[in-house]
């Protein structure tokens, strides 16, 4: 029996094609981490300390987590521009309802975190469940809906702060929910961003729920077809965005200490960012919890970096949408590759 031999013509072509499949599912993003974090390191030796290394991971936990959010709207060809401002409603009003339950930790402290957590995720649920019913059974672009739901988020943020923040929550839900570790080792952000990529695979990849949520996506009339309610899943998509950035605003309410009315800032770019340049796409149907993992961490990777080699905050904006653009382009060129 004589055994086969691989011939390199054949070792070659093995290897073009795990490269090829590599980029049609990752892009070049893999690379292009590698390569940012090598540069900042080289012109900022700093960048390269294992203090960093652990900043890293643990800025990029709220970005993921809100990457996350916006992925499942994206996977329905749509988006929620109004992520960002409600982040800073429900910031304001988790810690309102925490500050009048146990006003600077004076009083059912435990009870207090608790409410003011669900007050939030209530809060957040509610605003995804608006503009879902607005985008699927009112059939309005999704464009529009967000962007005006936004305008009703920060009316409500800042009529109900004066427009200032929020001050008299428990320091409590910094030390639990920030500082400290949980499991013995783990940070607070990057455990609760552990659990909600679990929680978010097991959803898409496990229940009918997400595999319809491709479905719809990538042929909207397909789940029509099958009979399936599409309805009901596009709604769902956009409360299950709102309850995970109302997560992600309490994560972050919990770092800063007080409830901001403009925490929200900026945040809307920075998750669409995140997903599209970790290879979601922007056309629907396609896109993978692991996806928004590396593009949160690009850009964290990229802001940190920036900062660290004192580039202009200004600067740092256009560099954020240039990154974007070129996102949207690597992914025409992904699709290329798998075609």
């Amino acid at each position: 029996m004589s055994a086969s031999v691989e011939t390199p013509d054949l070792a070659a072509s093995r290897s073009h094609a795990w490269l090829l499949g590599f980029f049609a599912n990752y892009g070049f993003l893999p690379v292009i981490l590698i390569a940012l974090y090598v540069g900042f390191g080289l012109v900022e030796p700093a960048f390269f300390s294992g203090a960093n290394a652990l900043n890293i991971i643990k800025q990029s936990s709220f970005l993921i987590v809100l990457a996350t959010a916006q992925m499942f709207v994206l996977l329905t060809r749509g988006f929620d521009l109004s992520l960002g401002v409600v982040v800073s409603m429900v910031s304001v009003a988790s810690a309102l309802v925490m500050a009048g339950i146990a006003p600077n930790g004076e009083g059912p402290v435990v009870i207090a975190l608790i409410v003011g957590i669900l007050a939030g995720i209530a809060v957040g649920a509610l605003a995804g469940a608006v503009n879902g019913f607005c985008v699927a059974y009112l059939e309005i672009n999704p464009f529009v809906v967000t962007m005006g739901m936004q305008g009703i988020a920060f009316g409500l943020a800042t009529t109900i702060s004066g427009g200032f923040p929020v001050l008299d929550i428990p320091s409590q839900l910094n030390e639990n929910f920030a500082q400290g570790a949980w499991f013995g080792f783990l940070s607070p952000p990057v455990a609760i961003c552990l659990i909600i990529l679990v929680v978010s695979y097991f959803v898409l990849n496990r229940t009918v729920l997400g595999r319809s949520l491709y479905l719809l996506g990538a042929n909207p009339r397909a789940t029509e077809v099958a009979g399936l309610p599409w309805r009901r899943y596009n709604m769902l998509a956009y409360v299950i965005c709102s309850s995970i950035a109302a997560i992600g605003a309490i994560m972050i309410t919990a770092r800063a200490g007080t409830g901001e009315p403009s925490i929200g800032g900026g945040l809307v770019l920075q998750s669409i960012a995140a997903a599209v340049i970790g290879g979601v796409a922007l056309r629907g149907g396609e896109g993978r919890v692991i996806h928004v993992v590396l593009g949160g961490l690009l850009v964290t990777i990229l802001s940190i970096g920036m900062n660290l080699t004192r580039v202009d905050g200004f600067l740092q904006e256009i560099v954020l949408g240039v990154v974007v653009v070129g996102a949207v382009f690597l992914d025409r060129l992904r699709l290329l590759i798998r075609l």
